[in-house]
């Protein structure tokens, strides 16, 4: 009996050592994998050169989706001085507005699951495997800035130079899915407030989530995010604050 034991408790003793090792192992590789994908930013765009024009925007971290906010009159004068018909197209729309606030999307997740605890199983691993195929873009008008709009979220403004702003402008507009018209293609009611759904490019995945194209806008911008930080919203906002003069 004390021999079955003795045998039984090294077996234990083993096993727990291969499962800290593969823990260990699985850590490193990430680790390694994050290193060897995080972006190294662009100094030509970010930060701003002193006394330099800039532009204001936030992020938004809603517990597990993280959102941009930005001065409705940016995103129409974008619009305007870079030929953008989006951003022009979805100024007027929300023109009453003095902001807006974005966030993309896998369009069934987005749409029926606006918070964590409303995520099936099911409908979690059809959008993370790309099968739903279809993305959207969820476009809210704000009556008051980022952080009066959503005390309850952690914000993080962002002062861009006017270079990385148009960088950024540019890539937020090739977000929309236009219509024959030219025209961004609205799909209903938003989630709340003065809000729309937008038919939007891309397919949603977990290589290409709702944060990550929130950080592939900044990452445009010049600032410096990595793709494993920003497969979660709050990684996204840390790695922007430790990795970026804010």
């Amino acid at each position: 009996m004390r021999a079955a034991f003795v045998t039984i408790s090294r077996w234990v003793v083993r096993l727990a050592a291969v499962a800290v090792a593969a823990v260990a192992a699985a850590s490193l590789a990430l680790a390694l994998f994050a290193v060897a994908t995080a972006g190294t930013g662009d100094p030509r765009l970010y930060p701003p050169a002193p006394g330099a024009a800039t532009v204001g925007l936030a992020l938004v971290d809603h517990g597990y989706h993280a959102g941009l906010v930005l001065r409705t009159a940016d995103v129409a004068r974008a619009g305007a001085e870079r030929g953008l018909p989006a951003l022009s197209a979805l100024a007027a729309r929300f023109g009453a507005y003095p902001f807006i606030k974005i966030g993309w999307g896998d369009s069934d997740f987005y749409r029926f699951a606006p918070r964590l605890s409303d995520v099936t199983v099911a409908m979690a691993v059809t959008a993370l495997s790309g099968g739903n195929g279809g993305s959207v873009l969820h476009v809210v008008g704000l009556a008051a800035g980022p952080a009066e709009s959503f005390p309850a979220s952690d914000v993080q403004s962002l002062r861009l130079s006017a270079d990385g702003f148009d960088a950024l402008a540019g890539r937020l507009a090739g977000a929309f899915a236009l219509d024959g018209a030219g025209q961004p293609e609205p799909l209903g009611p938003g989630l709340y407030g003065p809000s729309l759904f937008f038919r939007a490019t891309g397919r949603y995945s977990v290589f290409a989530t709702c944060n990550h194209w929130v950080a592939g806008l900044v990452a445009a911008a010049g600032l410096k995010v990595s793709p494993v930080s920003a497969v979660l919203s709050n990684g996204l906002l840390a790695e922007l604050r430790w990795r970026n003069p804010i």
